[in-house]
């Protein structure tokens, strides 16, 4: 193993609520927070946060956040001896976390070459296959229709494309018909190739009806790997996470024993160190299957902070710089029950189109068992030039019905006032019957939430009307108070001209 280093500052190459979770335990550390900044993202709470910014100029993520050289360049300016890349940008790429070695620096992640390993899907499949980790079967990388027909006939329909390369939903097409393969094939490749650069594609069988269940897993230079047992993240919405729970209700602890060694497996097999996540297709019958690795930290890692009490980017940082692992997985524990919402800028009754404005009036939850991630504050804008994330809410209580209930409450105290946002939606999905039964595969969605749309809640505009007259408001409330507020009429505002 290398020798230990000394962390004393490190650059944060990300932005938003990630920027500003990082940047608080690295406060508690000692170690000094530097952040960057695009041009929309000045102002924004990340760059408040930080202990110094690096203006990147520009605004799209080709020319700021996602641009090595500029990054690399604000590390050397600001005296960083470390690089946390969060998730999203560059924290998955392998030639920036070579690159921030080259340049003498940590880099807190995973090695460049497990990066690289985990970040082709069809490599992974089959490193994690010779450990033994059970993969869904699946074809080759393809081109030519007649082999992929060859191909979907041998595993049977229905069959996915997905993208090597890929992620996020790009790239993925499920197929129930030879009839329809070709179309879908090329379709797959056009997109995969724009979004990546690269238009591998190739088939898995198809899983109806699955839950996604993956498993944190932390593994120090010396091979010493854990888990820190599931998270269950079946509702999506295109392929996209938005409800994150542990534990899951469909495990029990044969099952949750068995899936955690296989997660651990699957990180040895990549020569891994720091935090990562083995995400496995859970399908019926209790039979599950490697589906990648995220060779980073994940959105939805408070739950599992929040279930085992472990500050997961501490030991990251601790794991970086040589340090053991702090435990063995004897000496994890876990209680009670967590469920993360992400709450975003979108429209989810206009097929969850993008919202963007100033925020003029923001309410946050809070009480016992309430946590949230957020990367603005009332008067902040929400521009068009990033994901539309604003925060994370995490509810925890002693089980999950408690902390479903505790998460619809928080849900519906939370107001925010400008960009339309996900949060009424996501209180109508955490108290819907067939979630609280745990019927939480992955159609959740389309199969009780279509058509959803918003009710009217006299109660919560009662509660942002009394907010935004309290007296904590007029002198000037949160950490960006006054900054692109315009005097407004609240009645215009909220559409009504009374309660």
């Amino acid at each position: 193993m290398a020798g230990k280093r000394t962390i004393r500052r490190v650059l944060i190459a990300n932005r938003g609520e990630i920027a500003v979770r990082i940047a608080r335990t690295l406060k508690e550390m000692g170690i000094a927070a530097l952040g960057v900044a695009s041009d929309p993202d000045l102002s924004a709470l990340h760059a408040l946060v930080c202990d110094q910014v690096a203006p990147l100029g520009g605004t799209t993520p080709l020319e700021t956040y996602l641009d090595q050289e500029k990054i690399l360049a604000a590390a050397k300016a600001m005296g960083a001896d470390a690089v946390h890349p969060g998730y999203g940008f560059l924290a998955e790429n392998a030639s920036f976390a070579k690159a921030v070695e080259e340049a003498g620096l940590v880099w807190i992640g995973p090695p460049p070459e497990s990066i690289a390993l985990m970040g082709d899907k069809l490599t992974a499949r089959e490193a994690v296959a010779k450990a033994g980790v059970p993969v869904i079967p699946g074809s080759p990388a393809l081109s030519d229709p007649a082999l992929a027909r060859a191909e979907a006939e041998r595993i049977g329909y229905p069959v996915m494309i997905k993208a090597s390369a890929g992620g996020g939903g790009k790239g993925m097409r499920v197929v129930r018909s030879a009839e329809e393969l070709e179309a879908s094939l090329e379709a797959a490749r056009r997109e995969s190739g724009k979004a990546f650069g690269d238009d591998t594609v190739y088939l898995e069988k198809f899983i109806e009806r699955p839950r996604h269940i993956e498993f944190q897993v932390l593994a120090d230079r010396d091979g010493r790997t854990v888990h820190l047992f599931e998270r269950e993240c079946s509702i999506q919405r295109r392929h996209q996470k938005i409800v994150e729970e542990t534990p899951s209700v469909a495990l029990d602890e044969r099952l949750r024993e068995e899936m955690g060694e296989a997660a651990v497996e699957a990180a040895r097999a990549a020569g891994y160190a720091n935090a990562g996540t083995v995400e496995f297709i859970f399908g019926e019958g209790g039979k599950f299957y490697f589906l990648e690795m995220n060779t980073r930290l994940q959105v939805e890692h408070p739950v599992t902070e929040m279930t085992c009490g472990i500050d997961l980017v501490r030991h990251q940082v601790m794991v970086a710089s040589g340090e053991p692992l702090a435990f063995t997985q004897k000496e994890i524990t876990r209680r009670g029950h967590a469920i993360e919402c992400r709450i975003y800028a979108e429209d989810p009754a206009n097929h969850f189109f993008p919202s963007s404005g100033v925020i003029r009036a923001l309410v946050e939850p809070s009480g016992p068992g309430i946590r949230n991630d957020t990367g603005v504050y009332e008067g902040a804008e929400v521009t068009t030039f990033y994901d539309p994330m604003l925060s994370k809410l995490v509810c925890f209580a002693e089980d999950r019905r408690a902390a479903a209930e505790r998460m619809e409450r928080a849900l519906r105290s939370y107001l925010v006032l400008g960009p339309s946002t996900s949060i009424p939606f996501l209180a109508d999905l955490v108290a819907h019957q067939a979630f609280l039964e745990g019927d939480t595969c992955t159609d959740f969605i389309p199969k009780y939430m279509e058509g959803w749309t918003p009710r009217a809640d006299k109660k919560a505009e009662a509660a942002l009307l009394a907010a935004l007259a309290g007296p904590a408001r007029a002198g000037g409330g949160g950490a960006g108070a006054g900054r692109g507020r315009e005097a407004f009429d609240i009645w215009q505002a909220l559409g009504r001209k009374g309660l």
